[in-house]
């Protein structure tokens, strides 16, 4: 898959977040999900009174909502160190039993991706979780026998985009379970206002909305699109970032103002006029595109549904009339779409 400016999935240019501070450290630096905060708040603040460690903590949402920079605040508000892996990473129950054994008294084990975790690395941490204890096998056939080792009281916080594909007994086992959900605009505006101060640009309000505007209600899109409108500011336009400056650097990127760019066009219009608006099953359309079925069903699908221009019904996926209208399309009685003259 190529990388696209507006996909929400991690990129190697946004770990220079971390270089210039943009992630929050504190609840008081993070902008947007207020229930999970107030919640946190008190769940934290309750753990801290009875000195025990936090519950264990399962995050799920579209990527790019900050489940990540969530797990880093709640060890710092914590107090308590944080060792962040993903399931990826972790292929042996070996490699789980390594990280397990070095956590400290009340420390925080951050597993992004928890979905993906092998199924016999999963049966090693239900004992980890429930009794904090690990139990390791010693030997093979007739001779082999168990090994418990105590482990000190630790909160997982588990993030996944995909909370479907978790298995009950490992679901089961986390005390709170959030949602995170898709920012609202006035609140992306209150991140890249904050945000072009720690980047050292101006940006105008009118600048700051039209940004938000296209970010797809996630703040690692905006503060990606933030760093690309400071570059052209600052070539273009004293680096002051305005409404114009901002349309102008939009424009540039191939994104129109519903933050959608070639990949999402080409996506809607290849339902309608190869399928018929559809319905079209997922396999099948990912194969239309070139593209695999766990990208187009985790990156492309949500903000296309988000915005009404695309459902998944039982029988497969339908382009919306509300989409039509936007992309000026319209159908023939035969089933193929002529452009819409304006």
């Amino acid at each position: 898959m190529q990388e696209r400016i507006v996909s929400a999935d991690r990129q190697a240019g946004d770990d220079q977040q971390l270089e210039f501070g943009l992630r929050p450290r504190v609840f008081k630096e993070y902008i947007g999900q207020d229930k999970i905060k107030e919640k946190f708040a008190i769940y934290i603040r309750a753990a801290s009174e009875r000195n025990e460690p936090l519950d264990h903590v399962l995050l799920y949402g579209p990527p790019g909502l900050g489940k990540t920079t969530l797990a880093h605040i709640i060890a710092r508000e914590m107090g308590v160190s944080i060792r962040a892996t993903s399931g990826p990473a972790i292929e042996r129950p070996g490699d789980l039993a390594a990280i397990l054994t070095n956590l400290g008294q009340g420390d925080v084990l951050f597993i992004d991706e928890i979905h993906r975790l092998p199924r016999i690395v999963e049966e090693l941490l239900y004992p980890a979780m429930e009794d904090f204890a690990l139990d390791i096998i010693i030997g093979k056939g007739p001779g082999a026998h168990s090994l418990r080792l105590e482990l000190p009281p630790f909160t997982l916080v588990g993030a996944t985009v995909r909370a479907g594909m978790l298995t009950s007994p490992l679901r089961d086992r986390f005390g709170v379970v959030e949602r995170l959900e898709f920012y609202s605009m006035e609140e992306l505006q209150k991140i890249l206002t904050r945000n072009s101060l720690l980047l050292n640009v101006e940006i105008k309000p009118e600048g700051a909305r039209e940004i938000a505007r296209v970010a797809r209600g996630t703040p690692r899109i905006a503060n990606r699109l933030l760093k690309r409108v400071r570059d052209y500011a600052q070539v273009k336009a004293d680096n002051i970032i305005t409404e114009k400056v901002s349309k102008d650097a939009l424009q540039m990127l191939q994104l129109d103002r519903l933050g959608l760019d070639e990949i999402d066009r080409r996506l809607l219009i290849t339902v309608l006029e190869k399928f018929n608006g559809g319905p079209v099953g997922l396999d099948t359309l990912a194969t239309a595109i070139s593209e695999q079925p766990e990208t187009l069903e985790d990156v492309y699908e949500p903000y296309l549904m988000k915005l009404g221009f695309l459902q998944r019904t039982p029988r497969g996926r339908v382009i919306t009339e509300a989409a039509c209208t936007y992309l000026g399309l319209t159908m023939k009685s035969d089933g193929h779409s002529q452009r819409r003259l304006w």
